[in-house]
């Protein structure tokens, strides 16, 4: 800074510089309307009224006490927070590069926006992406290419040998769990619209099942969370006749029972009562206006063992539909107790769907968004391996979901052991979302995650249905292709040996040589001390489960 402005700062700061000069704007303005008799609706007098005003602002910033930066920078401070405001439009349409993930890339959404409006996908000129550099995966194809006559992959949810009677043929990839409320009228409307078109499952979210899921018809997955909604009784506990009524509607086609979510694991929520609205109330069984609370634990149950008994009492009430639970990895022996009381009540789940921690269509304090729960990939691997170490894999299907986006995402998470995969944020650019961040605001400015009812006006639910039901067909489309480049006949026929990392710039391993994998019974044999632990997790934690306590038990050496 020249010296003449450093001393002329000393006597008059130049932050007050935007203020003196509205009090100059104001002046001239004055003084133009006067010497040239313009009438009060003249440019001069607006010149005049505008200055005016920003000088009344200027006396505002400095008397004010919430913000030191206006009480120092009047009227020119205001500019910090318009920019703070815009910042995350400047980075994502100016800034940030076609692969950059924050938390979606350009090229992850730009390919659902094609693929859900029915546009070629295909890419000129070769990958963008860095091949030699560490994390770089592929799919190892097949010198023998088989041949798929559709795209209409199919697993069928409750044929594991439980009391189930009423199994699911499912596709291998649905919605996640998005809570009307959480999502707008028209959001759902247009999800289970194209469920319906497309024959798959829409998960209702922790929010019960509201008219706007039952109206298209589309196959439901009734996720029951801690608050009970939708069978809930006035002091906030189960109500077996309510979830009755519910679970045995047809439209209903399994009974998830929701322990935590990967966006906030451990943490539960509160809708303040102004938001709790006639129609949400309606869904939820909860009073209108008032405050409707989910605690972080569930009050039906405490043990593994009474959790158990629970989900069979959940198949019993709803006619014998596939129950099963929704949970992030979190203390493992945690799982291990669930598995041991699975093993000793002999009540096993239909299913279990592993949320992993970058799930985030849930708004969450950044510690939990950030640094609460386990990435899909470990969650996955361990809920998959501890039931093959048990020998008993074949009784339970699992899902999964996190980020799941692209044909080789939905590849990569059959290779690690899912059967079928949900997607939340997926289906929600497919509705419009244009990662605007502002899902908890009530100002989504596409419609989709807001109540506002002339917000969601944006969102047409003809045209989102179609969009929903191409995103869904062309998504396993191109899973198709990827497995019969693969030599292949189902998606579930890939496994870890299929699926190449590059760790370095001059190695790569397949992941079934880079991540853990257990034997079928491994874990049984290394319980009874015929065989050594398979993995670390299990050696340390195995024996500390109990299926009578989720609790850490001590283990006398």
């Amino acid at each position: 800074m020249p010296v003449w402005l450093t001393r002329l700062n000393e006597h008059l700061p130049i932050r007050y510089g935007a203020w003196a000069f509205s009090g100059l704007m104001a002046l001239l303005g004055v003084f133009l309307a006067l010497e040239s008799g313009q009438p009060a609706h003249s440019g001069y007098w607006v010149l005049a009224v505008l200055g005016a005003f920003l000088v009344l602002q200027g006396v505002r910033d400095v008397r004010q006490s919430k913000r030191s930066v206006l009480r120092n920078y009047p009227v020119i401070g205001h500019m910090r927070y318009l920019l703070e405001f815009i910042r995350p439009e400047i980075r994502q349409y100016f800034i940030e590069s076609d692969s950059e993930a924050a938390p979606f890339s350009r090229q992850q959404r730009s390919l659902v926006y094609q693929r859900a409006k029915g546009e070629p996908d295909k890419r000129p000129f070769g990958t963008q992406r860095d091949v030699g550099a560490a994390g770089y995966e592929w799919l190892s194809h097949s010198l023998a290419p088989s041949h798929i006559a559709s795209q209409d992959f199919r697993v069928t949810i409750g044929a594991g040998g439980s009391s189930c009677s009423q199994p699911y043929c499912a596709s291998i990839f649905n919605i996640s769990a998005m809570s009307f409320g959480a999502l707008s009228a028209n959001a759902i409307l247009s999800l289970n619209a194209g469920a319906r078109k497309g024959n798959f499952a829409h998960d209702t979210g922790e929010g019960s099942i509201s008219q706007y899921h039952r109206q298209a018809g589309g196959d439901l997955i009734w996720e029951i969370g801690s608050g009970y909604f939708g069978c809930r009784a006035a002091d906030g506990t189960f109500d077996a006749d309510k979830f009755a009524e519910n679970a045995r509607d047809p439209q209903v086609k399994l009974i998830e029972l929701k322990l935590s979510q990967g966006a906030k694991p451990g943490h539960g929520g509160v809708l303040p009562g102004p938001k709790v609205t006639p129609e949400i109330a309606a869904a939820r069984g909860v009073t209108i206006g008032v405050d409707c609370v989910s605690p972080a634990s569930h009050s039906a149950f405490s043990t593994p063992t009474e959790m158990m008994h629970f989900i069979e009492r959940l198949r019993q009430l709803s006619g014998g539909k596939p129950v099963g639970f929704k949970f992030c990895i979190g203390h493992p022996w945690e799982w291990f107790a669930l598995a041991k009381a699975m093993r000793q009540t002999g009540i096993w789940p239909d299913f279990i769907v592993v949320d992993g921690a970058e799930g985030g269509t849930g708004a969450a304090p950044l510690e939990f968004t950030d640094h609460v729960g386990a990435p899909l990939q470990e969650g996955l691997l361990l809920v998959h391996n501890t039931l093959v170490g048990m020998g008993e894999r074949h009784r339970v299907k699992i899902g999964c979901a996190g980020k799941v986006i692209s044909a080789f995402d939905i590849a990569r998470m059959m290779a690690l052991g899912a059967d079928w995969c949900n997607s939340a944020r997926g289906f929600m650019f497919a509705l419009g979302c244009i990662q605007a961040q502002s899902c908890h605001t009530g100002h989504c400015p596409t419609g989709v995650a807001t109540q506002d009812p002339i917000r969601q006006r944006a969102l047409v639910v003809s045209d989102k249905t179609e969009r929903v039901y191409y995103l869904h067909m062309n998504t396993l489309y191109a899973l198709k292709e990827l497995v019969q480049a693969a030599g292949l006949q189902h998606p579930n026929d890939i496994t870890a040996d299929h699926i190449v990392r590059r760790v370095s710039s001059s190695e790569v391993r397949r992941l079934s040589n880079l991540l853990a994998f257990t034997k079928p019974g491994e874990l049984l044999a290394a319980e009874k001390g015929e065989a050594p632990w398979p993995q670390a997790v299990f050696e340390d934690y195995w024996r500390q489960a109990s299926a009578d306590s989720f609790n850490k038990a001590t283990v006398v050496a």
